[in-house]
């Protein structure tokens, strides 16, 4: 459950960094440092993802005997 929150809180914070880029805050000499930043989380959140689809095939294989 933990783990989720966390993901969530990984999710919300990588909407905030896109919406900076919509916003009228948006400075390009900061675009490229925040695109990385960015693009870094994205990765991250991926991996949580992945390993979360495993956790569930490993349950679902458990139910399924």
């Amino acid at each position: 459950m933990g783990e989720t929150k966390k993901l969530n809180e990984k999710i919300e914070e990588l909407d905030k960094k896109v919406e900076w880029f919509y916003s009228d805050d948006f400075k390009l000499g900061e675009a490229t440092e925040k695109y990385k930043t960015a693009v870094e989380l994205a990765h991250e959140i991926e991996g949580d993802l992945k390993n979360l689809k495993n956790e569930i095939e490993v349950l679902a294989e458990d139910f399924s005997k």
